[in-house]
């Protein structure tokens, strides 16, 4: 059964700093790109960063580029969502996932907020 397990989530200030993990199983991590998505109140989910099998290649939604960082552990089946400089905007529920499968896990909330 295809799990992940967020963690990290908490109020911050604006500027701050969250590291997001999510620990997935139930497939083979290493052979996966791995999503990060988020879900602001009120709108669609989006898709924030992503990473690929070896960690070799990244991408970044425009929104988050130079402020966030995606990486991995294959040796731990974990990925990473450092974040710096945030702002109110990135308010909402993270969530990781992995390319190809369906599943879902129960995210994580981050709140923006002075």
């Amino acid at each position: 059964q295809v799990q992940f397990v967020e963690s990290g989530g908490g109020l911050v200030q604006p500027g701050g700093s969250l590291r997001l993990s999510c620990a997935a199983s139930g497939f083979t991590f290493s052979s996966n790109t791995m999503n990060w998505y988020r879900q602001a109140p009120g709108k669609e989910r989006e898709l924030v960063a992503d990473i690929s099998s070896t960690g070799g290649r990244t991408n970044y939604a425009n929104s988050v580029k130079g402020r966030f960082t995606i990486s991995r552990d294959n040796a731990k089946n974990t990925v990473y969502l450092q974040m710096n400089s945030l702002k109110p905007e990135d308010t909402g529920v993270y969530y990781c996932k992995a390319a190809g499968f369906r599943s879902w896990g129960q995210g994580t909330r981050v709140t923006v907020s002075s």
